[in-house]
């Protein structure tokens, strides 16, 4: 069954304004309340109007919609900050903070911080993958022109389910991909007895103790042996390294685990329509 897009004609028919966007904030966090959490009577909370709240009728005890959320505190009008959300949604190759300068006509600070509080939605579930799992390790940064071929780049490990179409992914940014990072790592996000496949790194010469192991041999050339391989967490790699390449151009190790996070989150929703999930994930508290 083909899931319907979710296209910005929906996005304006949902959220034409800046009520709009407010109502829905409202609905999402307090729709469910019947009786006031103050003094217990069966009520209706009403907008205040031109501000950003809901009040009581009987005892005026005030709920606030945007309090401990992405957009607490923040001027930015509702509008922007839920296009802003839309085109995290619909974009695959990520969306930089100067795209979203053009876009909304705010400050580059301005769009650099909606940025970051929208990728603080799109963190990883701490679910357990299983089945057959491939696992490797990338390198994400500039190329260095020192002797060590690792200088001035980030480590990347990351675990991938071999299930066609629904396979989920996991990945983790580490100043280096050893067997101290990589073992707890793998402990912690594999249920016990997962079949695992790797390449011929020493990294995952113990993980016979807790998974089935079975590798390829790249040095030899060997990409594919009776169905085991690496590929579908290289192939996750490349659309990662494109992107950012392509989209971001540089981006610190210190705040790698967030771009990170946002294209494990697109490829674990890559046959759904993630902007209702986004929209749905900025009703809860962040903070």
């Amino acid at each position: 069954m083909r899931i319907p897009r979710y296209t910005i004609d929906t996005f304006h028919q949902e959220f034409p304004n800046d009520d709009a966007c407010l109502e829905y904030m409202f609905q999402k966090r307090y729709g469910h309340l019947e009786y006031c959490p103050k003094c217990a009577v069966q009520t209706k909370f009403y907008r205040i109007k031109a501000r950003k709240y809901y009040k009581c009728p009987h005892c005026a005890f005030e709920l606030y919609p945007l309090a401990n959320t992405i957009f607490h505190k923040s001027a930015t009008p509702l509008t922007k900050w839920f296009y802003a959300i839309y085109l995290f949604g619909v974009g695959k190759n990520g969306v930089s903070a100067m795209e979203l300068e053009r876009h909304l006509g705010v400050t580059y600070k301005t769009a650099w911080r909606m940025a970051k509080q929208i990728r603080f939605m799109m963190q990883q579930n701490g679910g357990k993958l299983s089945g057959i799992i491939e696992a490797d390790e990338t390198y994400v940064g500039g190329k260095s022109r020192l002797e060590t071929k690792f200088q001035n780049k980030t480590a990347v490990v990351g675990i991938v389910e071999k299930q066609k179409g629904v396979g989920q992914v996991k990945a983790i940014a580490t100043k280096q991909a050893d067997a101290t990072v990589t073992l707890p790592f793998l402990k912690a996000n594999i249920e016990p007895g997962s079949t695992l496949q790797t390449d011929e790194s020493r990294i995952y010469s113990r993980v016979k103790r807790d998974f089935t192991h079975s590798f390829v041999t790249h040095s030899k050339l060997e990409y594919v042996r009776a169905g085991v391989h690496t590929n579908t967490i290289e192939g996750f790699w490349g659309q990662l390294k494109r992107s950012l390449d392509g989209t971001y151009h540089c981006v610190s190790p210190k705040y790698l685990q967030l771009y990170v996070n946002e294209f494990v989150y697109r490829y674990n929703h890559r046959h759904v329509s993630v902007v209702p999930f986004l929209l749905a994930k900025a009703g809860q508290t962040v903070r």
